[in-house]
């Protein structure tokens, strides 16, 4: 049995995903929807490029026990009529996660397309993470 192409498999869950690009998203916050930014990115990824302002930095592997109001690993951001925009480095991640909330019963869930590599090359506000975390990487 040959190993399924990753990029292949995220591309054909894409059309079971709601979608927003970064002008959409920056459209939305700016008219106040209340959106929740969920950032899947592993923790180096966010000390060395940023995060989009405001967003909660959920680790990919820690998605549906922080999600899940049942888990001693609740987050208390996580409600069942909440609105959640995930987003990773590209926007292969966030598919995955967006389709696992789903699975799971959230009902108002999209992921951000291009990712925060796009969110950033749309010029669109970046964070510093790395001003504020005491995690750092070392010379």
């Amino acid at each position: 049995m040959a190993i399924r192409n990753t990029l292949a498999w995220v591309d054909s869950l894409r059309p079971q995903v709601p979608t927003l690009t970064a002008a959409e998203l920056a459209q939305r916050l700016a008219a106040g929807e209340e959106l929740t930014l969920i950032d899947i990115r592993e923790l180096q990824e966010r000390i060395d490029k940023g995060a989009i302002p405001g967003a909660h930095h959920v680790p990919r592997g820690m998605l549906e026990f922080w999600a899940d109001p049942a888990m001693g690993y609740y987050r208390d951001y996580f409600v069942e009529d909440g609105r959640y925009v995930l987003y990773c480095a590209g926007g292969g991640r966030s598919v995955l996660a967006a389709l696992a909330l789903m699975e799971m019963g959230y009902k108002s869930v999209w992921h951000l397309d291009g990712g925060f590599g796009g969110w950033a090359a749309a010029g669109q506000p970046v964070e510093d993470v790395a001003a504020t975390s005491r995690w750092q990487r070392k010379p």
